[in-house]
């Protein structure tokens, strides 16, 4: 980013008084909003949680901010360095200075990368197609459809990112582009009352002037710091572990119903009582699944989105709600939640009549789950296989997971199946958008990792998108 330019000059130019207080009011709007809320004092406070380098590209994007800023009196550092200043700079340096000078931040969506040479950057904010953009770091360490907010500016015929790049999740992103189109929809509203009345080519000259994108942006530039240090902050400050919920909605809470076997009674009573209910499958002379085959699969909850839903599902698609085990002494009910183990209950209550005593409950929450699973003393034996041939094993279950998945409803597309969404327009745009994530998330395994690398391009062919994976 940047490339081999040098900002030095301006940078000594930011010291001067009549630049510093406005930039330092600047860099408040940039950082202020965030660390209220959080209620970091100061700077100090700021570099001590984010530490230097997360700061310093912090500081970086306010700065950029400021070269394509004007004040209230319509000067710019800018064009005030170049006029007086301009004649001890090289032409590549001042070209950059220009650059930035017009620049403006928006978001992202990164594509096509060439490690250490360029990728694709299409901005989602202004629409239009992607460019390809000349990056040698950065292009080492993006991902497939990642987001990023960035200034790309062409200089000498190149195009390119400046300094400042913030790089977002997916929940944030999605955060940042509704913040930006509520004051989209103001601006027309805005324009709307001044134009009022006017005649209507008047009006039209003066809508066009006013509803620049890019002056949008120019103005919006320190929300996108505000959002991602806003998001940043609350997962260093404050980390939540998701609720995790099951399909009902209902909180996780792990179940087990222990019935103790009545005097006299045998297995073989057990087993013929359990194969006359109709929603157990038997999978061994001692163990069933409780299914239900027609219900799609999907949350339920009302709950916020940072919610998470925990999915059984069989090999041909039937929702697992729970687990029958027999043993010598007892019959076991394993749930996930104290809802589902009532419902349990019923489900069994007349086979069971008879047979057993009182169930006797085990309860267990997610967290003290986690707490109870005792730490690996010995890492896992090694699989015998060479990495290739690991390599291999994984990409060829990945391969059958995913050409299977394509057949089966998923919540993300609206419960429908790849296939069928890929028939309709607003199918497709879930469906793109549902391909993109599962190629980012593909993205973060480490490099040593088997599952690194990972190509997913063959869905998209299959599914006829193919030309949107761009």
């Amino acid at each position: 980013m940047a490339g081999p330019y040098s900002l030095d000059g301006l940078m000594k130019w930011l010291r001067r008084e009549e630049w510093a207080d406005a930039f330092d009011d600047l860099l408040a709007r940039h950082l202020g909003p965030a660390c209220a809320k959080e209620n970091i004092e100061d700077l100090d406070h700021l570099i001590s949680v984010t530490g230097m380098d997360d700061f310093m590209v912090l500081w970086g994007c306010s700065f950029e901010d400021f070269l394509a800023h004007d004040l209230e009196d319509g000067r710019n550092i800018v064009d005030d360095y170049l006029k007086r200043r301009g004649w001890k700079e090289k032409v590549q340096d001042k070209a950059y200075m220009a650059a930035l000078r017009s620049s403006v931040m928006s978001l992202y969506e990164v594509s096509d990368i060439v490690p250490g040479s360029s990728f694709l950057a299409r901005d989602l904010v202004r629409g239009g197609d992607p460019v390809r953009v000349s990056e040698k770091s950065g292009s080492r360490s993006l991902r497939q459809w990642d987001k990023i907010s960035a200034r790309v500016v062409k200089v000498s015929g190149t195009t390119m990112l400046t300094g400042g790049l913030l790089r977002f999740d997916l929940g944030d992103a999605d955060a940042l582009m509704a913040s930006i189109e509520k004051f989209r929809k103001g601006e027309r509203k805005e324009i709307a009352k001044l134009t009022s009345g006017l005649p209507d080519e008047a009006a039209d000259a003066l809508a066009e002037g006013m509803s620049s994108e890019s002056a949008l942006l120019r103005g919006l530039a320190p929300l996108f710091t505000t959002v991602w240090l806003g998001s940043y902050l609350s997962r260093v400050l404050d980390p939540k572990r998701p609720d995790m919920v099951n399909t009902d909605g209902d909180t996780l809470q792990f179940t087990t119903l222990h019935y103790p076997l009545g005097p006299g009674v045998t297995g073989d009573d057990v087993r013929a009582a359990l194969r006359g209910v109709p929603a157990l499958r038997e999978e061994s002379p001692t163990f069933w699944n409780w299914v239900e085959s027609n219900r799609p699969i999907k949350p339920t909850s009302t709950r916020a989105p940072a919610s998470r839903t925990f999915i059984t599902a069989l090999d041909d698609g039937a929702l697992c709600l729970g687990t029958v085990e027999l043993a010598a002494d007892k019959i076991t009910l394993s749930v996930n939640s104290q809802k589902r183990a009532e419902r349990g209950r019923a489900v069994l209550a007349d086979a069971l009549a008879g047979l057993t005593l009182e169930p006797l409950a085990e309860m267990q929450t997610v967290e003290q789950l986690l707490a109870s699973k005792p730490a690996r003393e010995t890492p896992l034996p090694p699989s015998g296989l060479s990495p290739d041939e690991e390599k291999a094993v994984i990409r060829a279950s990945l391969d059958e997971h995913y050409r299977r998945l394509l057949d089966e409803p998923v919540p993300a597309l609206g419960d429908v199946t790849p296939r069928r969404a890929a028939r309709t327009k607003k199918g497709r745009e879930k469906l793109i958008a549902w391909l993109k994530y599962l190629e980012n998330e593909s993205g973060k395994h480490a490099a040593d990792s088997p599952m690194a690398g990972y190509e997913l391009a063959w869905m998209w062919e299959e599914l006829g998108v193919a030309d949107q994976r761009r």
